[in-house]
């Protein structure tokens, strides 16, 4: 009995399916089961499903308490083979990729949907028309003949088969939901921002600052209106071009302080308000839409909600059940790790090798000793901080890991002139993108931090014009490190559930280089070990044989704002 199995979910509530041979045919009748559910129920040997799209299939899945091992996401592994042949934004759907293969008109994909607040998202819910299981494997083994045409077809399989891991993950994950004191969170809103006013208006906190900004102006300012604070301050005779944080911090005025705490309180109280809690947070905990390589460099993103973007003072919310522990993992410098794994360094691999801070050691052999400048450095050649003192520091680089440093100049001259950029398993680049919008970590209906904020609090990476060609080096220079370690990081998710399976614990949040596990106490320490063991064979599946490690900062805790 073969342990590959292809399904296509029917409008009557069921599915067919058929089992698949080892060239990815058919080899077997297609048969109609009468309930989904069911179907996958009464074939637990089979380990990988194929099907058209993980967000159709599986919370349905989920929802009647069926889990799967393994999928083959088609739909997902078409915006990979996309990218991959330079046809990046293309529809991406079943339909398209089927009505491309027949030569025929290509439909548009349906248009992305918020998440509901509260409620499971209508991301879940079919947008189209299902195919046809004989249409879907025509799709299929089309793709396994692309994936072969590929420069190094190993890795493109492995490419599209952590994306399909990391859909289930998300699945699971948006199931979960993350555990949420809605009673803490209302004594932490209360803290903060003061008793709320009767019709909505600003919480008494908010208005107390807004009444200090006036005060400094002489005037009546609303903190709230950019373009009201930015005349405010040209009648005081300072001349500022936003009310950018950063800029406002180097203005001296009176108005300047509580300006500044008001933007960060206003913030908390938008975003992760009373409002939001109502919306958001129900049974104890907060569900949030996480969708895996919702951006260019394939790092997730979430749909409505702020799920990435929870401030720390929010964070004390989010508490264990009782008996439970969250174990929160952080990937200790990651980025860097990366770039020594894709270049090959043999310098920096063997700084990598250690479980030693990363920048210290590379301080040590270019930097006299000067971590903070060694810190910026490595940083700079990831992001391309290439002028002023940048330079000087690149430069320094260069001398002490010239492979390295030669690697990400390369990426950054093929965006500069405009060809495709891959990351090492495969997923790629285009050779312009659209504006700063379009890659970060943008979430439906919700406020922004400003871009330099988001820059240093999320690990941002700004999109650019596609005239900018200077921009889309710098672009292309991260790409190929951030979007390497996006791939290492869905192979270790995916060998952490698959060490969970057996244990109560469950994953319940993923950011960039950070998971969370909430576990019974008992299992905590089991849980450790695994996310350490997941971690070296992520970078052994990834990377090939290096001696590059990617150690976890761990913490075993009741509250995530205790974790750090």
């Amino acid at each position: 009995m073969t342990d590959r199995w292809a399904l296509a979910p029917a409008e009557d509530g069921g599915a067919d399916v058929v089992p698949l041979g080892p060239d990815g045919l058919p080899a077997g009748p297609v048969r109609r089961e009468p309930d989904l559910a069911g179907a996958v129920r009464s074939r637990p040997d089979v380990t990988r499903w194929v099907w058209r799209s993980t967000a159709e299939v599986y919370p349905r899945l989920l929802a009647a308490g069926v889990r799967v091992e393994r999928c083959y996401d088609i739909e997902d592994a078409e915006t990979l083979l996309l990218g991959h042949e330079g046809h990046h934004g293309e529809p991406r759907s079943a339909a398209a990729a089927l009505a491309r293969l027949r030569g025929g008109p290509v439909p548009p994909d349906p248009p992305l949907r918020p998440a509901a607040p509260g409620a499971q998202s209508p991301l879940f819910e079919p947008q189209d028309a299902p195919l046809p299981l004989t249409d879907l494997l025509a799709v299929y083994a089309e793709q396994q003949r692309r994936h072969e045409r590929t420069a190094h077809p190993d890795r493109m399989h492995l490419l599209t088969t952590a994306e399909s891991a990391g859909m289930l993950v998300a699945a699971e994950m948006n199931r979960a939901g993350l555990p949420w004191s809605a009673d803490v969170h209302r004594r932490v809103l209360h803290e903060l921002l003061g008793e709320r006013y009767a019709g909505g208006g600003e919480p008494r906190r908010l208005a107390e600052l807004a009444d200090e900004v006036s005060a400094a102006f002489g005037r009546r300012v609303r903190p709230d209106l950019p373009a009201e604070v930015v005349k405010a301050f040209g009648r005081a005779g300072i001349k500022v071009r936003s009310t950018r944080r950063w800029e406002l911090q180097s203005v001296d005025h009176p108005a300047v302080a509580p300006l500044l705490e008001y933007k960060k309180l206003y913030r908390i109280w938008v975003a992760h308000g009373w409002a939001w809690l109502q919306d958001w947070v129900r049974e104890g905990r907060f569900r949030p839409e996480f969708l895996a390589g919702g951006t260019v460099t394939g790092r997730w993103v979430t749909n409505g909600g702020g799920g990435l973007q929870i401030p720390k003072v929010i964070r004390r919310a989010v508490v264990a059940d009782p008996g439970w522990r969250l174990v929160v993992a952080d990937a200790d410098q990651m980025e860097p790790r990366v770039l020594a794994a894709v270049s090959r360094d043999p310098g920096l691999m063997e700084v990598a090798g250690r479980p030693d801070d990363l920048y210290q050691s590379v301080s040590d052999r270019a930097f006299s000793g000067d971590r903070a400048q060694a810190k910026v450095a490595v940083l700079g050649a990831v992001y391309g901080q290439t002028s002023g003192d940048g330079l000087k520091n690149l430069a320094a680089l260069r001398r002490r890991f010239p492979r390295a440093v030669a690697y990400v100049d390369e990426a950054a001259r093929a965006g500069e002139e405009g060809r495709l950029v891959r990351t090492w398993l495969g997923r790629t680049c285009p050779p312009a993108a659209g504006s700063a919008q379009d890659d970060a970590t943008q979430e439906a209906g919700l406020p922004q931090d400003e871009p330099e904020e988001r820059a240093a609090g999320q690990g941002w990476t700004p999109g650019y014009a596609s005239g900018d060609v200077r921009a889309r080096g710098r672009f292309a220079r991260n790409f190929v490190v951030q979007g390497s370690a996006a791939d290492w990081a869905l192979l270790m998710l995916a060998a952490l559930r698959r060490s969970c399976r057996d244990l109560a614990a469950e994953l319940v949040f993923f950011q960039h280089d950070e998971v969370i596990v909430h576990c019974p106490k008992e299992e905590a320490d089991t849980v450790v070990a695994a996310i350490r063991e997941a971690a070296d064979l992520a970078g052994r599946l990834t990377f090939g044989p290096t001696p590059v490690r990617f150690p976890f900062t761990t913490a075993v805790v009741e509250c995530y704002a205790d974790a750090k």
